[in-house]
């Protein structure tokens, strides 16, 4: 785990809403703070949906404690019977991210018994720890999920590049593949959850442009090419050194690898709008990925030996050749710059 601007406006928000506790003369401050913690979000839409739904949870958890605690005090299995309660309304109404504050609110308030100035100040404390996170949020280093994920792209293809160019010819220590393609996964999936956030931004915070539509749709081909790449990673892990074949097999595979890798770093070239669009490149490469499975399928028909494995990746690495086809066309009319926003 890296530092990083979350953790600082997570610490920059508990810090002011000690203050703001401490200011306003209430009592148990720590209860803002820990409020403050959970409230933290990685985007604005979802640090605005979480602040509207703790508002309501919290309000409803408020009361139902409040109501518990002076029926029957702050007796023990009354406090974990109000909490499974609680839980259970949040889960009915889709607001499950909400429970751990809304249940440290119940517990504080069914602490006073029923008296409702002592129960105010636990609700109040919460409050100020939610909204502390989101003025915080929204102030410091606002989240830019589509500034992040452009510039993950990149470095997830380098990469992805490293792993392509040396698995066929075992150049690269197998100690450092296994390294590396772990890592592989782990940028692969962490741009999966960076562009469901900015899709949520773009969708449920304000009516999206034609432009905007149009940029989600090559930035999720963008991800979609890349984990293809990591496929074919894992079909030449799996199958294809298991396979026997002759070395020209090998030069053969190895040389269309460089291609299409080759071809993915051009059109993330001319996303940058470094390259000029080159049709005839591309429709080289449709011909040759056409090309390559034909003769590997020719191979197969000669052969009665590693057909069904080698046929395995030839077919992953002709989707991923047809990924990158798409894409490119979707780079003829589109450019994406690392500081958009």
């Amino acid at each position: 785990m890296t530092f990083g601007a979350r953790m600082l406006k997570t610490g920059i928000a508990v810090t002011l809403a000690l203050y703001l506790s401490v200011w306003l003369n209430l009592a148990s401050p720590v209860i803002a703070a820990v409020a403050a913690i959970f409230a933290m979000q990685p985007s604005i839409y979802r640090s605005w949906r979480y602040l509207i739904d703790q508002i309501q949870t919290n309000t409803l958890g408020a009361i139902l404690a409040l109501l518990a605690g002076s029926v029957f005090s702050k007796e023990p299995i009354a406090v974990g019977l109000v909490c499974i309660l609680v839980i259970m309304i949040c889960l009915k109404l889709n607001m499950g991210d909400t429970i751990g504050i809304t249940l440290v609110t119940v517990v504080a308030v069914m602490e006073a018994s029923g008296q409702w100035q002592f129960a105010l100040n636990r609700f109040l404390l919460s409050l100020i720890g939610i909204v502390s996170a989101f003025v915080i949020n929204m102030a410091v280093f606002p989240p830019k999920p589509r500034v992040q994920f452009v510039s993950q792209i990149r470095q997830t293809f380098n990469q992805l590049s490293l792993l392509l160019r040396t698995v066929i010819s075992d150049e690269i220590k197998e100690a450092v593949f296994r390294k590396e393609k772990r890592e592989l996964e782990d940028s692969i999936n962490s741009l999966t959850d960076k562009f469901k956030l900015m899709e949520e931004d773009l969708k449920k915070l304000k009516t999206p442009k034609f432009s905007d539509s149009r940029k989600l749709v090559v930035y999720k081909q963008m991800l979609n090419t890349l984990r293809k790449g990591y496929e074919v990673l894992d079909a030449v892990e799996q199958h294809y050194f298991q396979a026997v074949r002759p070395e020209s097999i090998n030069q053969e595979f190895d040389a269309h690898l460089e291609r299409l890798i080759r071809f993915h770093e051009h059109i993330l070239l001319k996303f940058d709008d470094k390259l000029k669009p080159n049709f005839l490149e591309a429709e080289l490469l449709e011909q040759d990925n056409d090309d390559f499975l034909r003769r590997m399928l020719d191979h197969y028909a000669e052969k009665r030996v590693g057909v069904l494995r080698l046929s395995i990746v030839s077919a992953e690495m002709y989707d991923y050749g047809h990924q990158l086809e798409r894409l490119n066309r979707l780079s003829d009319h589109t450019t994406v710059k690392p500081d958009e926003s």
